[in-house]
């Protein structure tokens, strides 16, 4: 267990990783997504000061902004809002005790996928993240920070499956530790909470359009309506459908939320 603590206390990539908190938004279908995300990451600001981005999706494209600093420093601007078109977003507010803060370990993390475009925020600590991209860089995996959110992506890039759902969930079997993510592909919005509920992820609703994000505080900002807990192991997904819930993971887990 020693070697274990001293290999991973050791390890760069693992001290760079996200600890404790950070803060979680989506929102999707309605026409000022990414002004919303804005005010619910201020709300959520208490989780994370070192760093915040917004990314949305106009239905072709997607738009980025990711800053070191509070949402206030770059996000106040109605410049930068209105270079976020789109019905859809999502945004993070970083919190991390330990590691160096720069712009490539800034949140929501993009990427560029066979199957389309793929955005990431993410609250937790995936401990077993260095033997995961170990593993992933042996099969020719290249990482483009040091956070273990992008070794969520190179798992579902690597996936087989054909649904970019399937994907995920193949992704999260995978993972050990904690996390509560929003996701935004060209196509929905999705939400993930770890088996053991350790991460709170919430459900909320504003003029028929849905939200997800990390605590109800965000919601009420925004004047939106708290409609449920993320249940521990559920995948929320959201779409021009509405909203399906998925449970990818045996029930019988105590919730352990911290």
């Amino acid at each position: 267990v020693a070697s274990l603590q001293r290999e991973f206390s050791l390890n760069p990539f693992d001290d760079d990783k996200l600890r404790e908190e950070c803060g979680v938004f989506g929102f999707y279908g309605h026409p000022d997504a990414a002004a919303h995300v804005a005010l619910g990451l201020h709300a959520l600001q208490h989780r994370g000061q070192e760093a915040a981005g917004i990314v949305s999706f106009d239905g072709a494209h997607f738009h980025s902004h990711r800053s070191l600093g509070s949402v206030g420093d770059h996000f106040s601007s109605a410049n930068v809002i209105d270079q976020l078109s789109g019905a859809s977003a999502i945004g993070h507010v970083r919190y991390s005790t330990t590691g160096e803060t720069v712009i490539r370990n800034v949140q929501p993390l993009f990427a560029d996928l066979a199957g389309g475009g793929l955005a990431i925020a993410h609250n937790g600590n995936i401990t077993n993240a260095t033997q995961l991209r170990r593993r992933l860089e042996k099969r020719g995996s290249i990482f483009q920070s040091t956070m273990d959110t992008e070794v969520i992506v190179h798992l579902i890039a690597t996936c087989s499956s054909p649904g970019f759902v399937e994907k995920l969930i193949d992704a999260l079997h995978h993972l050990v530790g904690a996390y509560s993510l929003v996701i935004q592909t060209n196509e929905a919005l999705i939400g993930a909470r770890d088996p053991r509920g350790v991460r709170p992820l919430v459900l909320g609703e504003l003029d028929g359009s849905y939200i997800l994000c990390s605590e109800t505080c965000a919601l009420d900002i925004i004047g939106a309506t708290f409609v449920r807990d993320v249940e521990p192991g559920e995948v929320i997904v959201i779409d021009e459908v509405g909203l399906r819930s998925l449970q990818p993971f045996p029930a019988a887990v105590k919730n352990r939320f911290c």
